[in-house]
Formats: C-alpha cells, sequence, structure tokens
C-alpha cells in the first residue's frame, strides 16, 4: 500500500482553494487531471456521503473513478474514497486539509492512500502508479494555483453572494434529502 503527502501554498485564503476545488463549475476551469466531474444526484459540490463520478482528461481521458465523500467540511477538510475499482487502482482514499498561511494565502495538504493492481504485479505497479499520480498531482495543483492567482477576486465575490443566500452548507441540505 502506498500512503503520500504533498502540500501546496496556494495564493487565496482557503475558503476560496477549497471551493474552487470542490465547486464543479470553478473546478472545470481549471482541472488537467479530470475531464468531467459530477455528484450523483446534481448537487453543486459534495457532501458527506455523496458519491462523484470523475473522468480523465488528456492522455488519461480512458481513466474514470467513483468516489464517496467520507468527510465534508467546508472550508476546512474534505475526504473520499474511492467506491468499487478503477485501474490501476485496487483501493484508493484522499483528503486535503486548508490552512491559513498568511492574510491571502493558505495551505493545502494533500494526503492519500492506494493499493494498485493486479496484485501478483503490485510490487512493479505501485512505484511506478506513485511516481505518475505524484507528478499528476503536482501538476494538477499547479493550475489550481494559477487559476487562484488569476481569479481569486471573482471567486471570492462569488463566496460572498454564496453565503448571503445561505447555501454555504448546500452538501447539509444534501444530505438530508438523501
Amino acid at each position: 500500500m502506498v500512503h503520500g503527502r504533498l502540500e501546496f501554498l496556494m495564493p487565496a485564503r482557503a475558503g476560496a482553494v477549497f471551493d474552487a476545488f470542490h465547486y464543479h463549475h470553478w473546478r472545470a476551469q481549471w482541472d488537467s487531471l479530470v475531464g468531467e466531474t459530477r455528484v450523483i444526484g446534481g448537487a453543486p459540490c459534495p457532501f458527506v456521503d455523496a458519491e462523484t463520478e470523475n473522468a480523465g482528461a488528456g492522455l488519461l481521458a480512458m481513466l474514470s473513478m467513483r468516489t464517496r465523500f467520507v468527510a465534508y467540511d467546508r472550508p476546512r477538510v474534505a475526504a473520499a474514497s474511492m467506491v468499487g475499482r478503477s485501474f490501476p487502482f485496487t483501493r484508493w482514499a484522499a483528503s486535503m486539509r486548508h490552512q491559513a498561511a498568511g492574510p491571502q494565502t493558505s495551505l493545502l495538504i494533500y494526503t492519500y492512500t492506494f493499493e494498485a493492481g493486479p496484485t501478483a504485479l503490485r510490487w512493479l505497479l505501485e512505484p511506478v502508479v506513485k511516481w505518475q499520480f505524484d507528478r499528476q498531482t503536482r501538476r494538477r495543483f499547479g493550475r489550481l494555483r494559477e487559476f487562484l492567482a488569476t481569479r481569486t477576486t471573482e471567486l471570492e465575490q462569488w463566496r460572498c453572494h454564496l453565503d448571503e443566500r445561505g447555501a454555504a452548507n448546500v452538501g447539509m441540505e444534501q444530505s438530508r434529502a438523501r
């Protein structure tokens, strides 16, 4: 089993970084790893017990993964685990924590665990998959950093309107509806 932790300094406050990743209409504007993502049932963002479908982008277009959120505490932490299997993963889970790093910056801490398969080739696959996964994750969050460097003001204005409407906990409403 492979474990990893990557940290990324972001040019925006934790709440903006959290929303840029988890609200899919923002994520579609920058995410280089996922070509399409959606919450099953149509919510604009995940919530605890929500399942999402995530289709790969670019050279990874053939890969897709279904995840279930086990934690969703806007704007501090979100965690999900894979439902079923998605080659090369037989198991996968990840969390994102967001911490203030300064008045207009934050630290995104991405932690993951996975197991690659088939079992007989795990010893060979896991180092290669880890190398590629880390590479793609760094690229992905680099794109998020670039997006936030130019779009944080717009995102913060949207967040203010979202909070004014009382929709900050959309996931809670979705969870109750299940």
